[in-house]
């Protein structure tokens, strides 16, 4: 089975959960980890990251935290999978990022196999960046 990391779920939780407050100023990070069950030390390191991407900003002191510095609606699955995942391709011979020749193909346009996963990749990705963690928010 190929499921998502914790690091990238507990990316996609912590943003949800700050689109729900977005507008309304920081969210201090142990009110994230308590509210979303995520442990505080795992989900500093992702906001770090986040914050690297663009994505969150943060303000330091008593009424620090962290909060989205991109609309919510601008922010897409597509941006989080890939950066916390890599790949999104189940095959490396399809991938756009780490594509490698496939060792079990002769040509690799005939694949028939190659095909129907680079098929799935292409839909896979198509509904990661139509969907925004807006359309998350309950």
């Amino acid at each position: 089975m190929i499921t998502l990391s914790k690091k990238t779920r507990y990316a996609m939780i912590a943003l949800i959960k700050l689109a729900k407050e977005y507008g309304k100023g920081p969210v201090i990070i142990s009110d994230i980890a308590e509210s979303e069950q995520i442990p505080q030390r795992f989900l500093e390191n992702i906001l770090l990251e986040l914050k690297k991407m663009g994505v969150l900003g943060s303000k330091l002191g008593k009424s620090g935290g962290y909060f989205l510095i991109k609309k919510p609606e601008e922010v897409s699955l597509d941006d989080i999978v890939r950066h916390f995942e890599g790949s999104i391709a189940m095959l490396y011979c399809i991938s756009e990022k780490s594509y490698q020749p496939c060792e079990f193909c002769k040509k690799e346009e005939n694949c028939k196999i190659r095909h129907v996963f680079k098929e799935i990749r292409d839909n896979t990705v198509s509904v990661l960046k139509k969907t925004t963690i807006n359309q998350l928010v309950e």
